[in-house]
């Protein structure tokens, strides 16, 4: 069942991703023993289930949602995503959005930035996903840029 999720990719044996998964994969997720499910999409958008964070609850999961508008993604959401991340190292965690693609590229930087993957490696779920556009090509270069300080 998780193969026909969209665009499902399994990262490491902790980690997989995908797109919008609908209320029967969400309880394949959990059957498969994901403990947290975090959420990039919005939550009213067309493709949004009505109440995804009672739906994955009811499932025995924990839920995260960070809602990343696709075409402004901020720093912002990038460091609460870190944080989720960082606070749940060592679960079982699926994450999401609409397509994969604000996924792709939120896990891409989490892998480099917070776990020392090699950018080539860290970024070959967004390789494989899609072309980003102009937003997301600078929002990813702002991200990778060294910090001052």
């Amino acid at each position: 069942m998780l193969e026909q999720i969209l665009n499902y990719r399994p990262l490491m044996p902790d980690l997989a991703t995908s797109g919008q998964p609908d209320a029967d994969e969400l309880a394949a997720i959990a059957t498969a023993g994901y403990r947290l499910v975090v959420n990039l999409a919005l939550h009213d958008a067309e493709y949004a289930l009505p109440d995804e964070a009672a739906s994955v609850r009811a499932l025995g999961m924990d839920y995260e949602h960070i809602s990343v508008d696709f075409a402004a993604p901020t720093p912002e959401d990038l460091r609460n995503f870190f944080a989720v991340m960082d606070a749940n190292a060592g679960r079982k965690i699926w994450v999401h959005c609409a397509a994969n693609k604000r996924v792709s590229v939120f896990v891409g930087l989490w892998l480099h930035l917070r776990r020392g993957v090699p950018t080539d490696a860290a970024f070959a779920l967004q390789r494989d996903t899609w072309q980003p556009d102009a937003v997301w090509a600078r929002f990813i270069a702002d991200a990778l840029a060294p910090q001052p300080g």
